[in-house]
This record gives structure tokens, sequence and C-alpha cells, in this order.
């Protein structure tokens, strides 16, 4: 195993209570005072080193880290190029907000673009940071007329518990059968060695956020799409901690705007 294989696994070894309570890292400001475009990337490294030296940091039994390391060597073999592909039709799909609201794609369509994003869970601190980034960006997605929409597989009390804590002013809605993750391409499953290593390292049971019974995850996603239903843009990787940045965001949705 690679040292840096064993730092990313270990970087998860942190407790669901520190990942979950971690503040925002502070945004970057322009040269006049403006709120910068916030970079995923970077505040990842932010994250990873305040995750890797906090006292809270747990180690990772051998036996655990030989499983994540398997299934994730697994999983990009069996996923290649996960997600929906440039120019292809985005499914139509209807569901649930926190609070009983459903949302639907076409309808949202209709207001103007659409970004898309698919997310693993309250529990990942990758996501929730993803999600931050995309609230600081969310002013620029509006100026171009862009709704912006996230998915994931939890339960919509998670959800709400986001939402309250953080603050999130755009949708989050809750797949519960998967059907949506699927269509988009993105969808696989916890085996039991991974659910055991999970349980023994971190403490997390996928099952607390998703319901009995269910495993499932979508590898992280990202859609642009264009008004007429086209997927203008996409980024997706089996590596957990990639996601589309902020700027190419706003860089998909300006000729976008443009059009209509």
């Amino acid at each position: 195993m690679t040292q840096t294989t064993f730092m990313q696994h270990h970087l998860l070894s942190v407790s669901l209570a520190t990942a979950l309570s971690l503040a925002p890292l502070q945004l970057s400001h322009a040269a006049d005072g403006a709120t910068a475009i916030p970079n995923y990337a970077e505040q990842v490294q932010q994250l990873e080193k305040k995750l890797y030296t906090g006292e809270n940091a747990l180690k990772v039994e051998k036996p655990d880290l030989d499983v994540m390391n398997q299934a994730a060597s697994q999983l990009a073999a069996d996923m290649p190029q996960p997600g929906l592909k440039v120019g292809e039709k985005a499914p139509d799909f209807a569901l649930k907000d926190p609070y009983g609201k459903t949302i639907r794609l076409s309808d949202q369509l209709k207001k103007g673009p659409v970004v898309l994003v698919f997310y693993r869970g309250a529990w990942c601190p990758y996501c929730n940071l993803q999600l931050h980034t995309l609230k600081d960006t969310l002013p620029e997605m509006t100026q171009y007329g862009a709704t912006l929409i996230a998915v994931t597989p939890q339960m919509p009390d998670k959800s709400l518990g986001q939402i309250e804590k953080d603050g999130f002013p755009f949708e989050i809605l809750s797949d519960l059968d998967d059907r949506v993750v699927k269509s988009y391409h993105l969808y696989w499953e916890v085996s039991d060695k991974l659910d055991n290593a999970y349980k023994h390292s971190f403490g997390l049971d996928i099952t607390t956020f998703n319901g009995p019974g269910r495993r499932g995850l979508p590898v992280p996603g990202t859609f642009i799409i264009d008004r007429d239903g086209t997927i203008r843009a996409a980024y997706a990787d089996t590596d957990y901690k990639k996601r589309m940045e902020p700027a190419d965001i706003l860089a998909a949705l300006k000729p976008l705007a443009k059009k209509h």
C-alpha cells in the first residue's frame, strides 16, 4: 500500500461526530474585497490537513484498510467511466424534498438550466465540503438563471438536519429507491466486507442514513443540464474526493445563459 493510499483512508477514520461538526472552511477573497469563487480542490487540502492532524483522528487497522483499498480498486474497474455523458438526455424524475414537496426536474428546466449534483450523504465530510462550496457559488449560478438540485440516497430527515444546521438554500432530494441514481449510471452497492469495515473503523452504518437494507451509494457526480434536457457538461469519478469545481460549473452555465 502506498503512503498516499494509506493517508486517503486514514483521513476517513475521523469520527462522524467530528467530521459533521467541522465548521465550514474560510473562503479566500478577491483583491477588491468580493468573495472569490471557492476552489474545491484547495479546500480539500485544508480539510485533509485538519482531519489528518486533528486530535480525534483514528487509526484504521490493516485488515479494514485492505478491504477499503480492494473495494476502491474494484469500483474503479467496474465503473471506469461512470455517469451519463455530454450530449445525452437527462432522465426526468420527481423526488420529494425533506418537507414532503415533490420536485420534478422537467419543471425546474422550464425556468432555466439545472445543476444536478449527486452526493453520498451527511456522513461524508467531502460531500459536506462540496455542498458548502456550492452554497457559496449559488449567487453566481442564479445570475445565469440556473437552479441547483442535490440528490442523495439518505432519508429526508437526514437531509433536513443538514439544511437546518448549514442553511443550504437549494433543493436536497431523497432518492429512496435508487431509481434516479441508477438512471444516471452512478449507482453502486457497499459490500458486506466494506460495510463491516466501515462499522468497525468509523462506527458508520450506512443504513442509519439510507434506511433498513439500503447500502447503495452514488458515485459523486455533477451534471449541467440545458433547458431542453440535454447534458452540456458532466463530471463523475469513483474517487469520492474528486468533484466538479465551482468555476467549471459556472463556465458550463455561461453559454447556456446566452442561448436563452
